[in-house]
């Protein structure tokens, strides 16, 4: 019996993606091993790990890296010292303490090449107004450009371009998957997709609905369109906090451990209930 070609497709969500790593736990230990990862933003950063280590190991990398000094100062800044800096520029963190933790974590002269199964993650560039997929080269700039949230982080430039966050264009990227071959497909999104949208009331309430929508329709346009052979498991996150829709909730790490645990659980049932043991290597 063959194996059936294993994607992990990581969506984008900032400090939500912890629940990523609760469902990565899950997913090692019920004996799935991903192919192929596909990444997007947060998922770029998760990603980016699994990839250098497509094992259980890896959760534990990825716990320690969650609740680091390190994680919490990539937004740390005071409110005040932000709002100050955002007038004066287009964006009110520094990509430095990103930088040295994905440096710490990959290796600052790790390529694509280098990882041991092949990733792919996704950005937006500016000049092309397209999507963008990196799968060679330096690995922790693609991420950097997978990763720079508009008016959070700056743009990252490379070769002359321009990039922004890949949520931008495609938040939960499936349809990246199956062009990779995939035929079993694990979707780790945070937690978006399983809220009902609410009409907006307050200001900063419009932007988040207009790119929810838009969001979600790519996600379930490429949903409907998958070819019959490939099958798609949409993990669960065992519910959110009643703080994730604030403006603010990016720098919220308070919930992170919660985030994972409740994500873990959840998955671990889903997967015992819905999706067949990956069948062993064929020795015959």
């Amino acid at each position: 019996m063959v194996n059936t070609p294993v994607a992990f497709v990581l969506g984008g969500g900032g400090v939500l993606g912890a629940v990523e790593v609760g469902m990565l736990r899950a997913l090692f230990r019920a004996g799935f091993r991903p192919d192929v990862v596909v990444g997007t933003s947060i998922g770029a950063v998760n990603g980016a790990l699994v990839a250098t280590d497509p094992s259980e190991t890896v959760t534990d990398r990825l716990v320690r890296l969650w609740t680091s000094p390190e994680a919490a100062t990539v937004y740390g800044d005071s409110i005040g010292r932000q709002l100050r800096r955002f007038a004066a520029r287009t964006h009110l963190h520094s990509p430095l303490p990103l930088r040295r933790l994905l440096e710490a974590e990959l290796g600052e002269q790790t390529t694509f090449a280098d990882l041991k199964v092949p990733f792919h993650c996704c950005a937006a560039s500016i000049e092309r107004a397209a999507e963008h997929w990196f799968d060679s080269g330096p690995l922790v700039d693609a991420v950097l450009a997978s990763s720079a949230v508009p008016g959070l982080l700056p743009p990252m430039e490379i070769a002359g371009e321009h990039y922004v966050d890949g949520g931008i264009v495609n938040s939960i990227p499936i349809g990246e998957a199956v062009r990779l071959g995939a035929e079993l497909i694990f979707v780790l999104q945070v937690g978006r997709v399983e809220r009902t949208l609410s009409v907006p009331r307050r200001p900063w309430e419009v932007a988040q609905v207009a790119f929810e929508i838009a969001r979600r329709h790519r996600f379930a346009r490429e949903l409907a369109s998958l070819p019959d052979h490939v099958r798609v498991h949409v993990l669960p996150t065992g519910g959110g906090e009643s703080r994730d829709d604030s403006p603010w909730a990016y720098r919220d790490m308070a919930a992170v451990g919660r985030r994972i645990s409740r994500a873990y659980t959840a998955s671990r049932r889903y997967l015992a209930a819905n999706v067949p043991p990956q069948p062993g290597p064929d020795v015959s």
